[in-house]
């Protein structure tokens, strides 16, 4: 015969299991051991970009002087033989990475990956439930077919461009900006990717440097990209063997 107690137990423990199996967004298997670029400058790594106009570079004037290229850069300085190549399509959303961009990354064996994506899906009004499971899909891809050190970038807060700061829809994108950044953070940590939190640079700095946006009152300029790669090259830096 069961007691009471047990059967509030078996009761707790069925509903905790159905729980879990309802999420499997959050049940991503957890990294405990991140993974790491090798000490040997010798090697020719394989840097892969992909995203949206960010990554492409909108705002700079010129190629070379977006965000990829800049951290392109840097990474030669230790991997003189390192190879590059940059997928960002102007105006793609996380589907279209999964779509366009995500088997041909694979494809390339890559040592490094970064990732910006989020600011289309957000103005596109898609739901923030299909973004986590293009994220979800994109880093568990990564983490399962390649050996690949990959770098999320946070969704900026848009709301403190020129193109939305005092604007009507203001608010309701501020809080989208946010409900992403806790999707793709959520899943970065499941899967071991190393998180740029340009949100919270973006709120911090741009109102004091508007010289970080381009002439579009949206993108990152010049030296917004040059921040961007600052940033995400400290990020990297904490996955390099010395």
């Amino acid at each position: 015969m069961v007691s009471g107690g047990a059967r509030a137990l078996v009761v707790t423990l069925t509903l905790a299991h159905a729980l879990l199996s309802s999420f499997p967004l959050v049940a991503s298997a957890q990294v405990t051991h991140p993974r790491r670029l090798p000490k040997d400058p010798a090697k020719a790594v394989t840097y892969v970009a992909l995203g949206d106009s960010t990554v492409y570079g909108v705002g700079a004037n010129g190629p070379e002087r977006n965000y990829v290229s800049r951290f392109y850069e840097r990474l030669r300085a230790l991997y003189p033989d390192a190879l590059m190549l940059n997928l960002g399509v102007n105006g793609a959303t996380a589907a279209d990475v999964v779509d366009g961009q995500l088997g041909r990354a694979v494809a390339l064996r890559p040592d490094i990956v970064t990732l910006s994506i989020g600011p289309n899906d957000i103005t596109g009004g898609r739901d923030v439930k299909a973004y986590e499971r293009d994220i979800q899909t994109i880093f568990r891809t990564f983490l399962q077919e390649t050996d690949a050190v990959v770098v999320v970038s946070l969704i900026p807060d848009l709301t403190v461009t020129p193109r939305f700061r005092g604007r009507e829809e203001a608010a309701k994108i501020g809080r989208r900006v946010v409900l992403f950044n806790q999707a793709l953070r959520r899943q970065a940590r499941a899967h071991g990717a190393e998180i740029v939190d340009l949100y919270t640079s973006s709120r911090k700095e741009v109102p004091r440097r508007p010289e970080l946006i381009a002439a579009d009152g949206y993108h990152p300029s010049d030296q917004g990209y040059a921040r961007w790669a600052e940033l995400m090259w400290q990020r990297l830096e904490t996955r390099i063997d010395r």
